[in-house]
């Protein structure tokens, strides 16, 4: 059963136009579930990629596979972005807004008992990328049909961007294939398993961290169990960088900044009585502040060094950047506030937090103003929550409908923010 609102209304009190058709709303659903059961990992998109062309180009648009070879871009209200041609509503000369989807899936086995379960084994859309996509199209494909009636006041871009989950993201490639080209503003959804369906949640600055990968390998020479004096003790050096670099860097950034060192894996020797002469630590570097995280890779490869040395081991140390955190632009979260209210009321936007979790949305915002708005998915009658990256995870399908209506709503008001 059906939990949409009623007919929206503009602040002025007039009907906002581009509501989701029921037809196409259960279409959708289909979509979605078929991306589930067809899951593809970052840069082996190729059936998603061609799900979703097909149905653009059904639409009569005019979608480009980004240079990559997976992905897409489509514009709407361009002289060219339909197939015979035409010249739309929108004045070319405007700059585009952007609807960014990922479209990628994770490798982690489905543990969902349901039809549309993940059918490629050790993969699943665990991170609700296929919510993602399919909230994008729809969007598109209202937004088409309101352009040939002359109802969209600016030109739209619809980007849809390979390979978010692999470090350092798809959002650079899709940047260098010429995405952002035109766009004067950039948006996005997330799925939040802590937010009710039919609600989103909304931050003005950074919703999500900074997010690198950290390897590194300590050497020494090892030697008897009996004769520690003789050797490095490769263990305890091992076992005192995981954790004073932590406690180091808690001192040397300020505490707001949130820098913080976690170690996922620590692995040394093969034998009780023997002092190994190799050891290997492997974690994550995340922060919540931009500045801080670009000092980072010297804070952290100082501080490795200094205990490393300390206690006679020499060190090597891989720093991988991954994502800057995505910094929210005021304007662009009160067009995302905007929108929500004329669609569902004030009652359904609520303020978020900021995460911990890394997002390559990150890099677009390095670009062009933006915002990502957290897509609640979270069924309200449940009272467990599925969280992300795990092989239960599932959504409230209310939510595709909800960020559809959000995003075309962005597309109606865009104009009357920034005019």
């Amino acid at each position: 059963m059906s939990r949409d609102a009623g007919p929206a209304r503009t602040p002025a009190g007039d009907q906002l136009p581009g509501a989701l058709p029921d037809a196409l709303r259960a279409e959708l659903s289909l979509f979605r579930r078929d991306l589930h059961m067809h899951p593809e990992l970052g840069n082996q998109e190729f059936r998603t990629t061609a799900a979703i062309r097909e149905r653009l180009e059904r639409a009569g648009l005019r979608p480009r596979v980004l240079a990559t070879g997976t992905g897409l871009m489509c514009d709407i209200g361009t002289p060219d972005a339909t197939a015979d041609g035409r010249a739309l509503a929108a004045d070319p000369a405007r700059p585009l807004l952007a609807l960014r989807a990922d479209i990628d899936a994770l490798p982690i086995p489905d543990t969902k008992k349901v039809p549309y379960a993940s059918t490629v084994s050790g993969r699943a859309h665990a991170c609700g990328h296929d919510v993602h996509t399919t909230v994008v199209l729809g969007a598109g494909l209202v937004l088409a049909e309101l352009a040939r009636t002359g109802a969209l006041p600016r030109p739209v871009r619809l980007i849809f961007q390979p390979a978010e989950e692999v470090l350092p993201g798809g959002a650079p490639d899709a940047i260098e294939s010429g995405v952002l080209e035109g766009v004067g503003r950039i948006l996005a959804v997330h799925c939040d398993p802590r937010v009710d369906a039919g609600r989103i949640g909304l931050r003005v600055g950074a919703i999500t961290s900074a997010c690198d990968r950290l390897e590194v390998g300590l050497d020494g020479p090892g030697g008897h169990t009996a004769r520690p004096h003789l050797t490095t003790d490769m263990v305890t050096a091992a076992s005192r960088v995981a954790l004073d670099v932590p406690a180091l860097l808690s001192r040397r950034v300020d505490a707001r900044a949130g820098l913080a060192v976690t170690w996922g894996r620590l692995s040394s020797g093969h034998a009780c009585n023997v002092i190994p002469q190799h050891a290997e630590l492997s974690g994550t570097v995340r922060c919540l502040d931009l500045d801080a995280w670009r000092q980072a890779p010297d804070l952290v490869h100082a501080a490795i060094d200094e205990v490393a040395t300390l206690h006679g081991a020499k060190s090597q140390i891989t720093y991988v950047r991954g994502v800057p955190p995505v910094v929210n632009e005021p304007v662009t979260v009160q067009l995302l506030h905007s929108a929500m209210a004329a669609r569902r009321g004030e009652g359904a936007v609520e303020d978020t937090e900021q995460s911990l979790g890394g997002e390559d949305f990150s890099w677009y915002l390095e670009h062009v103003p933006g915002a990502m708005a957290r897509l609640g998915v979270h069924p309200p009658a449940e009272n467990t929550h599925r969280d992300l990256h795990r092989g239960d995870f599932d959504v409230d399908e209310l939510a595709i409908g909800v960020g559809v209506e959000l995003f075309t709503a962005c597309a109606l008001l865009d104009g009357d923010l920034t005019d």
